[in-house]
This record gives C-alpha cells, structure tokens and sequence, in this order.
C-alpha cells in the first residue's frame, strides 16, 4: 500500500483553515510546519504561561497525505476555493509503505551527555549499564536530551547537582532535567509546564525512570524557594518570568536558563543581574546557557 503526499505552501493567515478543509474534503491527515525549519530564519512559536498558542510560522508547510486513487490536484482546488484564496503552490510525491515504527526508532540512538549520564530509548540496550541512564523515548512533549538547550542543561545539572538539592523545572516539556536532577541525586523536585499534555508526559517518564517527581501546571506552583530553578524555554518567556523564577531561588541558590539564542545571552544575563551573580555563558550549536548565584 502506498498514499500520495501533497506538501503545500501556505502563509499563517490561512495555514490552518486550509489544513482542515482539506481534512473536509478527503485528505487523510494534514499537518503544519515552518518552511523554514533548520536554517537560520526557522521562527519558534510558543504561548505563554496560561495562555494558549495564538500564531503560526509566517511561512508554512502543510503536509497532506491521500489515498493512492486519489484526484489531489482537484482536492486541493476544492480546498483553496472553499477557503476563497488561489491555489497555492504544492508538490506531490510518494510515499511507500514502510515499517513506520521501526523507521522512527531507528532515528533514535542513545545519547551521551557525559562519562556518567545518558539518554537511552527504551528499545535500546543501554551502552554503559554503570551509567546513570534516563530511559526516554521521543514523543508529544519537547525534550529527549538531542537539542543543544536540553543537553546544555543536563551538563549543568550533571556537574553540579551534589545529593539532596530542591530543584524546580519551569517549562518540564517531557519532564527529562526533573528526572535527570532527581536520578543524580536530587531531593524534591518540582515540574511545571503550561502544557497539560506535558504534565502527564512528565507523570509518565518518572514512573518509568523509577522517580516520583511533582509535576502540575502554573497554577498549581506554591510559594516557596528551591536549591537550583532551571527554565529551558525561550527568551521571550523567560523576559516575563524573571521576578517569578528570582523569587523561587534561595538566597545563594541557582538559577539555570536555557531556549536562549546566542544573540541574546547578553541581554539575557543583564536582565537576570538584578537578581543573580551571572556567570559566564556557555554556547552550543547557536544556543546559550546562563547560570547564576541568588543575591541576597
């Protein structure tokens, strides 16, 4: 069995509209991505705290996938002239049957963040068993360890985490730094993530790793003061959260930040010395960590 799939160019005004019209007239699955996804103008887009996701890429790709038999370039005409706009530009390939559970794991090796920390899917056979090996497997939520912010973090907390910390983990995603804090030794840990769907992802990796994190959404985080506060989001919601996350770090705690482009880590780091003794960046593939102590 093979399908057809259509990869259609679409701007943010009418990406979304379209996919599910195209959906209505006989598309099996439609989905939306950046055009520009891996070069330096790709465009993250993020909702804050409690607020949802109101923006697309300004240049997008909607990737439609049809029978076999089916008229797709009628289907997209169909489509266009439901949503009152011209066709837009498309191509149409191939795609053949495939063992599509394989395919994705095999796109999925360990990865090592340092000589005693790793990141090993489920279905592989952990390259060092003396190792601390988080078992994590790709999925709905951000963060398997593969993006330089994650494992810029992950480094952080490796070296640093002694045995008994408190640690908050704003912006868990998949929960991997709590998990990773906890199984280097950490004491309470909490995660918070906007995303319900991250909460449970989070509930579910620490059974797996065979840690009992708490993870929940903002509304859900108390007043209180942790060890170490890590935030692996991007700079914009961090600007808006500094007075929150500075007022959950002890005095002489740490704060950890990552999602931050290299561009921006001086402004970055200004931003957060009203409140913390920054130290020196630390970069990676384009992107920056910022780590500092709490003044008093």
């Amino acid at each position: 069995m093979a399908w057809l799939q259509a990869t259609i160019h679409a701007d943010s005004a009418i990406a979304e509209q379209l996919a599910d019209v195209l959906m209505d007239v006989g598309a099996l699955s439609a989905t939306i991505e950046d055009a520009l996804a891996g070069t330096a103008d790709e465009q993250p887009i993020f909702g804050e705290p409690g607020e949802p996701v109101d923006q697309l890429w300004s240049h997008s790709l909607i990737n439609a996938l049809f029978a076999e038999d089916a008229d797709v370039d009628l289907m997209i005409a169909a489509a266009a002239n439901q949503c009152r706009i011209a066709v837009p530009g498309y191509e149409v390939g191939r795609v053949e049957e495939q063992d599509w559970v394989r395919l994705t794991q095999s796109q999925f090796d360990p990865i090592r963040i340092s000589d005693r920390l790793w990141i090993t899917p489920t279905w592989h056979v952990s390259p060092d068993p003396a190792a601390i090996n988080l078992q994590l497997d790709p999925g709905l939520a951000f963060g398997t360890g593969s993006h330089p912010t994650t494992r810029l973090c992950l480094q952080w907390l490796d070296s640093q985490i002694k045995g008994g910390e408190s640690v908050l983990d704003y912006g868990c995603g998949s929960g991997i730094l709590a998990i990773a804090a906890m199984k280097l030794g950490a004491g309470h840990t909490r995660g918070i993530d906007i995303d319900a769907q991250a909460v449970r992802a989070s509930v579910d990796n620490a059974a797996q790793n065979g840690v009992a994190g708490d993870f929940g959404l903002p509304n859900s985080l108390q007043p209180g003061e942790y060890d170490v506060v890590v935030a692996n989001i991007l700079a914009n919601p961090l600007r808006m959260l500094g007075e929150l996350l500075a007022s959950h770090v002890k005095t002489g705690g740490k704060i950890v930040l990552s999602g931050i482009l290299a561009e921006q880590a001086d402004e970055m780091s200004a931003l957060y010395a009203q409140w913390f003794d920054m130290d020196p960046a630390v970069f990676d593939e384009g992107w920056t960590r910022l780590s500092g102590s709490k003044r008093a």
